[in-house]
């Protein structure tokens, strides 16, 4: 853990505030300010993010059902009635999911092969869904790191195998 201090202008305080959350772990931000010129000063107490927080893609998606199989069931779940917030959760994650397998080269036979950026795509979904639907506690699956966390927005690919493997293994 470190001190960070730096001098800003206030006009500029909140993007550099973003691009220290974008890089670091940070705590509370204490600020002053000079009467001269209009500036302040700021103190943020930081750390380096962990090396890789999220499961591997191996373990996420251990005794998971086939890309083939996820990719039916998304299709055949859209074909359905409109979806209640629960499976337009559960939709998207395994649609994330199997998106972000076919992408690390994961569902060997299938002709569609998703592009990284489509992945993502899919994660960022994922990703603002549960910053604002209200499932459970806190809006998510309630794994270590929320879709709001620096980690989470650096990786939301890692959010999507954290949320796929902690779904699997509450849903067998």
């Amino acid at each position: 853990m470190f001190e960070i201090r730096i001098i800003c202008e206030t006009p500029d305080r909140e993007s550099v505030v973003n691009g220290l959350r974008s890089q670091f772990n940070i705590g509370h931000v204490r600020s002053s300010f000079f009467l001269t010129s209009g500036g302040e000063t700021l103190y943020i107490t930081a750390e380096l993010p962990a090396a890789n927080p999220w499961p591997t893609p191996e373990q996420a998606y251990a005794d998971a059902p086939a890309v083939s199989y996820e990719l039916e069931w998304a299709r055949v779940t859209l074909m359905g009635p409109p979806l209640s917030p629960r499976l337009n959760r559960e939709y998207r994650l395994r649609r994330a999911a199997a998106l972000d397998r076919m992408a690390l080269g994961l569902a060997p036979g299938l002709g569609v092969v998703a592009t990284p950026e489509d992945a993502t795509e899919a994660a960022i979904h994922l990703m603002d869904l549960d910053r604002t639907a209200g499932l459970g506690p806190s809006g998510y699956a309630d794994g270590p790191f929320a879709p709001d966390h620096p980690e989470s927005t650096r990786d939301p690919r890692g959010y999507v195998r954290q949320e796929f493997a902690i779904w699997h293994k509450n849903s067998q």
